[in-house]
Formats: C-alpha cells, sequence, structure tokens
C-alpha cells in the first residue's frame, strides 16, 4: 500500500549525485569557457562544434552520460551509466572516388540498487561503410553499407523502408537519433541528376540467415554479437526501390518511391512538402500497399491481405526569437483501433508479441497518434538550447515527455534530459516499466 512512500529519497540521492557528475564535466570544460574573454572569443564559443568538424573529412566525438530511472511500484530504481565512441569519415580520394564510414560504439552500464550489482553491455553499430564512384557529374554509383533514409516527416516515416530492425543500441528516443543511429543496409544504389530533380535505383540482396516475411521484415538468426555486422536484421530479404523526385515551383518538391521486397506486393511512397511563407513549412509522408495487418504479423498467422495507408503530416512554424515549433498528426492504418488495442490488452503474451513487433518495425502499434516539438536556439542565453518533445497516443490517451537543456561548448556540449511516461497499464507509453528518467550527457569532439 506505500510501495511509493520511499521515492523521495532516490530523487535527493540523484540530485547529489547528478550534481556532483555535472560538477566534474563542467570542470573539464573549464579550458574552453576560459576562452570567452573577449569578443573574438566570444564569437567562436558561439559556432557550435558540427560547423568547425563539417570542414573536415572526418568527426569523433566521444559522449559520458550518467542517469536515474525511476521504475514502477514493486521493481528497483536503477542507474545507467554509458560512454559512446562515434567515428564518421567522409573522405574524398580524388575527383572521382569518395569513401563512407560511420561507427558508433556504446559502452553501457546499469547499476541496480541496495548493492544487486551491475550489468555490462557493449555494442557495435556499423551505420555506413560504402564506396561512392562519380561517374559523371551528374551520375552516382554507391556500394556498400549504406543508411537509407527515407522520409521527410519528424517522428514517424511510413515511407522510411529500411528503418525496420536496424536499431541495435537506442541511446536517445529523439527522432533524430534514431534515424541517424541504425545499421545501414547492404546495398548497390545509383543515382541520376538533372536541375531540380534527382532518380536513383537500389538493390539490398539478402545476406546472412535473414528471412523476411514479405511485409513484417522480421529477420532470423539475427547476430546480437557486441561487434557483429548483423547483416541478417539489415538485409533479410532481397529489397529493391526507385525514387524520383522534382521540384516543380519554389519551395514545393515532391518524390515518389516504389519499394519491392521479395514475398511482398509493391509499396509506394509519397512525399511532399511545401513552404508557405518564410516562417511556415506544410509536410505529409505517405505510403501505402496491400499486405496482411500488424496483429496479423504479430501472432504470425494468414489471413486476407487487404491495402493500408499510413500517414504522417504536420507543419512548422518558426518565430522570430529562434523558437520553432513542430505539430504532426500520425495515421497507421495497419494498428489497431481502441477497441482491438483494448482487447488486446488483455492477453497478456499476444500483447507482449504485438508490442515488440511494433517496437522492431518502428512502427505506432495503435492507429492514431501526435507528435509536437519545440524548440529554442539560444534560449534565455547565448548557446543555449531548450527542446521540448512530447508524443500522444490519440488512443489511449496515454502521453510521454521529454525534455532537454544543452548548452554548446567551443568543442563539447553538455546536456541535461527528463523523461517521463503516463498512462494505463497496457496503453503505449503508460505499460513501460520506466516512470521518470534524467540524463546528464557531456559531448566531446576531437
Amino acid at each position: 500500500m506505500t510501495a511509493a512512500a520511499p521515492r523521495s529519497p532516490s530523487v535527493t540521492q540523484l540530485g547529489t549525485r547528478l550534481g556532483t557528475g555535472l560538477a566534474m564535466l563542467a570542470a573539464l570544460l573549464s579550458p574552453a569557457a576560459a576562452q570567452a574573454d573577449d569578443l573574438d572569443a566570444l564569437s567562436l564559443a558561439d559556432q557550435t562544434p558540427q560547423t568547425e568538424v563539417e570542414q573536415q573529412s572526418w568527426q569523433f566525438f566521444t559522449e559520458g552520460m550518467l542517469g536515474y530511472i525511476n521504475r514502477k511500484e514493486g521493481q528497483s530504481d536503477i542507474h545507467p551509466s554509458r560512454i559512446s565512441l562515434d567515428l564518421s569519415v567522409d573522405y574524398r580520394f580524388n575527383a572521382q572516388w569518395r569513401g563512407v564510414l560511420a561507427n558508433r560504439l556504446d559502452l553501457n552500464r546499469v547499476d541496480l540498487k541496495d548493492g544487486q550489482g551491475s550489468q555490462h553491455e557493449q555494442i557495435n553499430t556499423l551505420k555506413e561503410a560504402y564506396l561512392s564512384w562519380q561517374i559523371q557529374p551528374d551520375w552516382l554509383l554507391d556500394a556498400g553499407r549504406i543508411n537509407q533514409r527515407n522520409g521527410m516527416a519528424y517522428a514517424y516515416n511510413p515511407s522510411d523502408f529500411f528503418k525496420a530492425g536496424a536499431l541495435r543500441s537506442v541511446v536517445s528516443i529523439a527522432p533524430a537519433s534514431l534515424r541517424e543511429n541504425r545499421l545501414g543496409s547492404a546495398m548497390l544504389r545509383t543515382q541520376y541528376l538533372w536541375e531540380g530533380g534527382s532518380l536513383s535505383a537500389l538493390y539490398a540482396p539478402r545476406v546472412g540467415d535473414g528471412i523476411g516475411d514479405g511485409t513484417s521484415n522480421i529477420a532470423q538468426g539475427a547476430d546480437s554479437g557486441s561487434f557483429a555486422l548483423d547483416l541478417a536484421s539489415s538485409n533479410p530479404a532481397d529489397r529493391w526501390q526507385l525514387a524520383w523526385s522534382q521540384r516543380w515551383f519554389d519551395g514545393f518538391s515532391p518524390q515518389l518511391i516504389l519499394f519491392k521486397e521479395a514475398g511482398s506486393a509493391p509499396r509506394l511512397g509519397l512525399n511532399a512538402s511545401w513552404l508557405a511563407s518564410d516562417a511556415l513549412s506544410l509536410y505529409a509522408e505517405y505510403s501505402g500497399a496491400r499486405s496482411r495487418s500488424l496483429a496479423q504479423k504479430a501472432r504470425q498467422i494468414g489471413g486476407d491481405e487487404r491495402f493500408y495507408s499510413r500517414l504522417s503530416s504536420g507543419a512548422t512554424y518558426t518565430f522570430p526569437v529562434n523558437l520553432s515549433l513542430t505539430l504532426e498528426y500520425q495515421y497507421n492504418q495497419a494498428a489497431l483501433d481502441k477497441t482491438g488495442w483494448q482487447a488486446l490488452g488483455q492477453q497478456g503474451a499476444a500483447y507482449g508479441r504485438y508490442r515488440s513487433l511494433a517496437t522492431r518495425e518502428q512502427d505506432n502499434p495503435t492507429r492514431h497518434n501526435l507528435f509536437m516539438l519545440a524548440s529554442w536556439n539560444n534560449a534565455l542565453m547565448r548557446n543555449l538550447d531548450l527542446s521540448l518533445m512530447l508524443r500522444r497516443d490519440l488512443v489511449d490517451h496515454s502521453t510521454l515527455h521529454w525534455l532537454e537543456a544543452r548548452y554548446h561548448f567551443k568543442c563539447a556540449d553538455l546536456a541535461l534530459q527528463w523523461q517521463s511516461q503516463q498512462g494505463s497499464a497496457i496503453s503505449q507509453y503508460g505499460a513501460a516499466a520506466e516512470r521518470n528518467s534524467v540524463q546528464a550527457l557531456i559531448k566531446y569532439y576531437f
């Protein structure tokens, strides 16, 4: 009856732990801060680390994290920590050839409460490794592991057909991080460019023991080893894609995608954005195909296929004070409606399988969802960015909140993140074991 009472001491310990950690991290940054004694140095400090390293052929950073996770009653709170090493190389050998490499290593540790010990995990993600040949000024050919990112929506990308099974290590729920820190697929890709448009074609073969089921893209025999290439997950079946884009007029460049996976019907993808004004941009992303529903695939049963549509549409408005607000509506016809979702929540194992499939495919488990992102650059003071993200399930009314404060030094970022999930025990966000979490991070650029 009083299981929640001991939470207050944990929060106090958290404040002490994070306060100490932040003090130590800030001390490491004092040389960079000391350089801001005159206006010239202050101007340099105002430049983000990304601006400086983009001028190089490589970028390397390390990131450290200290965290605290408050879990549901009956489950002990935990203290995760992480060190990450991230390397990106884009090297041009000559006018025609360039090589691209992107790799991330996450060293994770979780300390359990009450002296229950700790858990360690190492996960390496080879995001990209490919060669690019510029056959002609307007004709390119790429071969290797490529992170093919389709779609222009922020948080839900129906036309991103290569996202399923691509996540090995989730270090942040921020949509940009999920799209960046994932496995690329082994493929051959060519692209032809002309003024205002492009046409691309790619082929990604089945590699290893991966077996795609046509539409669910589930891989069997996925390799979870720390340094595995995990080709069974990234290349579970033979796949090809054609993409065409053309600028119709200033501010409007739609894209048409045709995707095919062995054993499945072709999938259609559409992307369009419109710069309505200097401050307002509108976008929409759509995909449609004949397939089984998510529930049928989770139960691994047959059944009649039907045409399902997925849609993500939204708008971004930028205010004069460097504040941008994005609102996005997400629709997944292949997911469960309110009646089906409530019924599944009472089925235990079937509910777990359905959630696992949706997570693996990075698909919404319910039919209607809402996403909001507010980003304020140079908020309150120079170099301080504030971000607020909200995900709302419109079917079960559960909510996820995420807040970040990030300060940019000359060669480093210091950030504090808070996340909270609310909802009923069988809702999309309320079912998670974690109630609230806090993370302190430092990212140092070399």
